[in-house]
């Protein structure tokens, strides 16, 4: 009788010279230390609008409203943020630790209809949000019309 390895994707491996090898750099490509770093780690955003203003909400949990920059450039509004972890005055015990340091940078295009110098933002519960005024004519507008 002869086993055959297969993955669970359903493709099997037939290659038996070369299962070792293949086990060894399954094991080193699925380790945390190269899947964390492979991933692209950008906060997931909601973007939403009201009769006055449009919203943008960024969760960025674990950060303070330090780490966060906003600059707005022509019409593009960039929001990155900075977070390094450095522990000072530990023992030096561990077996396995991995300098964690994360940063992003997320640009909007804003609508002709937002005014650029109504733009505030605050962060609080994780969620970064960025209130963004609209111009008093792009306002909607609404009105009962009559039915002659």
């Amino acid at each position: 009788m002869t086993l055959v390895k297969f993955n669970p994707n359903g493709n099997v491996k037939n290659n038996g010279l070369m299962t070792g090898f293949d086990g060894i750099l399954d094991s080193v490509f699925n380790d945390t230390f190269f899947s964390d770093r492979m991933m692209a780690r950008v906060p997931a955003v909601n973007i939403s609008e009201s009769k006055d203003h449009y919203h943008v909400e960024l969760a960025a949990p674990g950060l303070k409203k330090e780490d966060f920059k906003l600059s707005l450039e022509r019409n593009v509004l960039s929001v990155s943020a900075e977070q390094t972890q450095q522990e000072r005055g530990q023992e030096r015990n561990y077996n396995k630790k991995e300098f964690s340091y994360s940063s992003f940078v997320r640009s909007f295009t804003l609508p002709d209809a937002a005014d650029e110098n109504g733009i505030e933002a605050k962060y609080a519960d994780g969620v970064l949000c960025v209130d963004i005024a609209k111009r008093e004519e792009a306002k909607m507008q609404s009105r009962q019309i009559e039915i002659k």
